[in-house]
């Protein structure tokens, strides 16, 4: 089982080169990172785990940039967001984005998708919150036309574009409906969530992996009635705080990556907590 971790990088903690260079060395397999433009001081919307909103969520580096500097110094890193908050996203500049990191890298990139959970958050950025799921899936459609080899026009719901010389393209190659790198989508299990993975991505990113025993038999079941290969669904449980337990579990519902929560800190801590989850390498 490939081995990743998460963290919430900011301007108090470990610094990305450093962090990249130590995942590396001891052969974790990525480093994946989570991204919060701002967060509105008065907001109704509940921190999700409950209690309050921990300070690192204010804090956050942006992912593309910090994922950047891990790319220059590693040579075979896996390189994450964890996730992208793509309705929060101009499509045509962050297809750009997410093409120059894949590029950059020799097509390391997984980008995980994600709709949200902040909604004075996402209103800051003009995101109708009932309409963040579609508008997702529109930005995803229109960035993979700018991908595509010869220039392709897309004209979507929420928004469109010419057919266009859009360089650098993406290492990764097309896998069926997938143009563009690895994408997993986060979020709750439910039709709505396995609909969207079946249609235009490579599998899901569930926080935390409880339930999967429950869920994943119902999102294999979505993915081949929408005509795709079961063998290539990939699932990857996210933000885990692992035991042996846990893992031998996941390895016996077929999952091969798993990506691990470190605490938001400063070198000493994280390095620590590393060494710790070195045992489960």
């Amino acid at each position: 089982m490939r081995i990743a971790v998460t963290i919430f990088l900011t301007d108090e903690t470990i610094a990305p080169t450093r962090l990249a260079r130590e995942l590396q060395a001891r052969r974790f397999a990525g480093l994946y990172l989570p991204e919060h433009t701002h967060i509105p001081v008065e907001r109704a919307t509940p921190y999700p785990a409950g209690g309050e909103l921990p300070r690192e969520y204010g804090r956050t580096l942006d992912p593309f940039v910090a994922l950047g500097q891990a790319a220059a110094v590693t040579e075979h890193l896996g390189l994450g967001t964890g996730i992208t908050l793509a309705a929060q996203h101009d499509p045509i500049d962050l297809a750009k984005q997410v093409a120059t990191l894949d590029h950059l890298s020799g097509g390391r990139l997984t980008l995980g998708l994600g709709f949200g959970w902040n909604v004075e958050e996402a209103a800051d950025h003009g995101v109708t919150w009932r309409t963040r799921r579609e508008l997702v899936r529109d930005r995803v459609h229109l960035m993979r036309a700018l991908w595509a080899e010869e220039p392709v026009a897309y004209e979507g719901e929420f928004g469109s574009v010419r057919a266009s010389i859009a360089y650098p393209k993406p290492v990764q190659k097309p896998r069926g409906p997938v143009i563009g790198p690895r994408t997993l989508v986060g979020g709750a299990a439910g039709p709505k969530l396995f609909a969207h993975i079946a249609e235009y991505a490579d599998g899901w990113l569930p926080i935390g992996g409880r339930g999967l025993t429950e869920s994943l038999p119902v999102l294999r079941s979505a993915w081949t009635a929408a005509g795709r290969d079961p063998a290539a669904l990939q699932v990857v449980p996210y933000a885990v705080l692992p035991s042996p337990g846990k893992l031998a579990h996941y390895a016996e519902l077929g999952i091969e990556e798993v990506v691990l929560q470190l605490p938001s800190a400063g070198e000493a801590e994280v390095l620590g907590v590393l060494d710790q989850y070195a045992a489960f390498l």
